[in-house]
């Protein structure tokens, strides 16, 4: 093992040398209290920054075991910590002097959400790893070398000792965090047992602080449950919490525009993860299988069964294994419900103002002057009680401009100045007088999934394959574009760098010409939840920036590669 007196003595050698000089302190260095290793270095200092992670032994770093024995209590610790040393590297940020990206020092940038990352893992043995880019400083391209020691011998260690150690930080922080994870964990366990769709905690604050923030608004009405809806829950260390709970079935959202409709659904849509304390939606917890679905015009299908939705097309196009490179809003609907289907979600989020209106309705007038015979869309007011009795599938929809659904839900929430109504008494009697025209539904076949994934002989023969993240709006492999724009619970750009080196895993592995999509994505889910993210990041080193995505964002990610070959 080599020392930090070493690297130091190494440094001073290199000083004022050519850049790639650098490339002597690729190795790990024992530093007083923790090891650092300089796991890549960049090849000047305009490229990418070098990769540095930080290994804290858990006899050191003295984090109790209680705080990080089950899973959902070891990602909140990791998320406690990343934010900790987050805060303590940005005061230092380019305060080193050099060219292009000297000084320059990066850490994962965590939103509301909870979310596990490489950037921060804790093992059984309470070992606290911290993954983070440094920009090696360079005056031109020569080594600064007196720069970066003042990087590592003065200001990461003083990170490293105010964040990662257990007797630094603030023990009611470490330990509220810790009940927040556990609270959060017993209502996702009591959702099913209730047999509820969601859960709405009274308090919360589910307006955000503007479009590019997703912070809590202030001044916000707070949540205020309908006492019909309420549910009174004995947390283990909150204690009693009401809110609303949202039973499993078809739930109707409704009421004047302005009046949070919206603002409700994105809550529940992003309840499938936990959220920070502070943020207001702590207590917002969604079965976190739900898939919000919506219109994508323009995605490619391939090979997709929508004949429970679309059948009898003129041009005799196939809907048993529908194909299209730039789908409609109608079929585009029909196929994100379907691929929810097969991912084994147990709840829809539908926001009507996202929804194709043939897709969703057809009214009386309508339905008189086009027979159903020559209609080829079966909408989806005539699936969705099916869809709930038969497949155990929950909506909860947002309808603004549209009675129909008033006659198929079990449930009518009315959203006025942020707090809901519970109207269905109401709408039911007063949906009486405006009966839907009886049209007879045939019972949909089960959809079929044998979507056999074929082996492409490029990647297998491309050992330089090219994956770039562009936001939360896509994924560039190679050549290929992977359209995510509109998944739209994929909430961080950590994610969608874990997607496509999944993308790029299943290609050099999984796809054999005998496994499905389905099969795949499940494979790909289970190496996940085995074994971490690290599993699938082939190199000498793993990388921080990646964030976990669900097991639905992964096959979400599959349907719509256009490079797959089905």
């Amino acid at each position: 093992m080599k020392t930090s007196t070493e690297l130091r003595e190494l440094l001073n050698r290199i000083d004022h040398r050519g850049y790639p000089a650098y490339k002597d302190t690729r190795d790990a260095w024992q530093f007083d209290g923790y090891l650092l290793s300089i796991d890549h270095v960049q090849g000047d200092p305009f490229a990418a920054p070098s990769k540095v992670s930080v290994h804290v032994p858990g006899k050191l770093a003295g984090f109790p075991t209680e705080l990080y024995d089950e899973k959902h209590k070891r990602i909140a610790l990791q998320d406690f910590l990343i934010r900790q040393f987050s805060r303590q590297v940005q005061g230092f940020t380019f305060k080193a002097k050099g060219s292009g990206k000297s000084g320059l020092l990066s850490v994962s940038h965590c939103g509301q959400e909870i979310l596990e990352r490489t950037a921060c893992e804790i093992d059984k043995n309470g070992m606290v790893i911290v993954r983070m880019e440094i920009g090696f400083p360079a005056n031109g391209r020569t080594i600064n070398a007196r720069e970066l020691i003042k990087i590592l011998f003065e200001f990461l260690p003083g990170c490293v000792k105010k964040s990662l150690y257990y007797r630094a930080l603030d023990a009611k922080a470490v330990q509220k965090n810790k009940e927040l994870s556990e609270d959060q964990q017993f209502i996702r366990r009591e959702l099913t047992r209730l047999k509820l769709a969601a859960f709405v905690a009274n308090g919360s604050i589910l307006p955000r602080e503007s479009g590019i923030s997703d912070r809590p608004m202030k001044n916000a009405v707070p949540f205020t449950s309908p006492d019909s809806m309420e549910v009174t829950l004995e947390l283990p260390y909150h204690g009693n919490l009401t809110g609303m709970g949202i039973k499993q079935g078809i739930t109707l959202i409704v009421g004047g525009g302005y009046h949070g409709k919206s603002t409700l659904l994105k809550a529940l849509e992003l309840g499938v993860y936990n959220h920070i304390a502070g943020d207001g939606r702590e207590y917002v917890i969604t079965d976190d299988s739900a898939m919000k679905i919506r219109a994508e015009d323009g995605r490619s299908i391939k090979q997709v069964d929508i004949s429970m939705f679309i059948n009898n097309l003129p041009n005799r196009k196939d809907t048993v294994h529908f194909c299209t490179e730039d789908a409609s809003g109608s079929t585009s609907q029909a196929a994100n419900v379907v691929e929810a289907m097969e991912t084994g979600a147990n709840l829809l989020l539908i926001d009507e103002d996202t929804s194709a209106t043939n897709f969703m309705i057809r009214d009386e007038l309508m339905q008189r002057v086009v027979h159903r015979k020559s209609e080829p869309i079966t909408p989806f007011i005539d699936r969705v009680q099916e869809l709930s009795n038969n497949h155990k599938i929950s909506t909860i929809l947002v309808a603004g401009s549209s009675g129909s659904y008033f006659h198929k839900a079990d449930h009518i929430i009315q959203m006025d100045h942020y707090l809901p109504k519970d109207i269905t008494d109401f709408a039911k009697k007063e949906a009486a007088d405006f009966p839907l025209p009886e049209e007879p539904v045939s019972p949909a076949t089960e959809p079929s999934y044998a979507r056999t994934v074929k082996s492409d002989n490029s990647f297998r023969k491309n050992d330089r394959i090219k994956i770039k993240t562009q936001g939360k709006d896509s994924i560039l492999i190679n050549r290929d574009a992977i359209d995510l724009r509109y998944v739209e619970q994929l909430t961080d750009t950590e994610q969608l760098g874990t997607l496509g080196q999944l993308m790029k895993y299943a290609q050099l592995h999984l796809f054999n010409n005998q496994r499905t999509l389905g099969e795949s994505a499940e494979e790909l889910w289970k190496i996940l939840e085995q074994k971490g993210i690290s599993a699938i990041c082939e190199g000498s080193y793993v990388p921080g920036g990646f964030a976990m995505p669900r097991k639905q964002e992964i096959y979400a990610c599959l349907n719509r590669y256009r490079a797959l070959k089905l």
